[in-house]
Parts: structure tokens; C-alpha cells; sequence
């Protein structure tokens, strides 16, 4: 899987702008989420990653260690910051864009807030 994976959230990111790449970020969770859990579990994923990811060569064990990669509160499943948090993780270059990001929005709220 890893040799056959495009990073598209850069793209993402310079068309839609950080707040709209968060906002699909967040649409993304939902599809993918167990509608009653309102997290994203291994069993949530497994019968997503075909139908809404096209993944039909993820194993069980792909998909677990998915999930373990990015359960920061170990509770065997996903919640919207977590997946969040991995998808950035999971990208390098939107990594090192998100440091400009970050900078132009604390730039922007000193600008707001009369500290400029």
C-alpha cells in the first residue's frame, strides 16, 4: 500500500486553504466513522476502506495498525482530532506547510487583536 500512496492533502490544502482542507479533513471522519461510536474503528474503516477509499488491498492488519497509529488516547478507535491529526502526520509536505499556516493565522489574530 505505502508504495502505491499519492499524498493529495497538499493539493487539497492549496485549493481549499487550511479551514477548507479541515472542514474535508472533517467530512472525511464522518464517512469513515461508526455512526453510533462517532469514532472511527477498526470494523468502521474495515467496511470503508472499499467502499469509500477504494482500498480493497488493506488486510485486517493494515487497518488495525492504522488505527493504532493514530489512537493517541488508546481506546481502540479514532476521534475527529485524532484522525485529523494523522492525516497531517501521515503527510510530510503538508507537515512543513502547516508551520506557514500556523503563522499566518497568528499573524492575522495580532493584526485583529490591535497587536500589530
Amino acid at each position: 500500500m505505502a508504495g502505491g500512496f499519492q499524498d493529495l492533502l497538499p493539493v487539497m490544502a492549496n485549493k481549499l486553504g487550511g479551514e477548507g482542507l479541515i472542514k474535508e479533513l472533517c467530512n472525511g471522519f464522518e464517512l469513515l466513522m461508526d455512526k453510533e461510536k462517532g469514532l472511527i474503528t477498526v470494523d468502521s474503516l474495515k467496511k470503508n476502506s472499499v467502499s469509500i477509499l477504494g482500498l480493497q488491498g488493506m488486510n485486517e492488519d493494515e487497518i488495525v495498525s492504522m488505527v493504532n497509529e493514530g489512537d493517541l488516547d488508546g481506546d481502540g478507535a479514532l476521534n475527529q482530532m485524532e484522525f485529523c491529526v494523522l492525516m497531517f502526520r501521515l503527510s510530510p509536505q503538508l507537515m512543513e506547510d502547516s508551520t506557514y499556516w500556523l503563522q499566518d493565522i497568528l499573524e492575522e489574530e495580532f493584526r485583529n487583536s490591535g497587536f500589530s
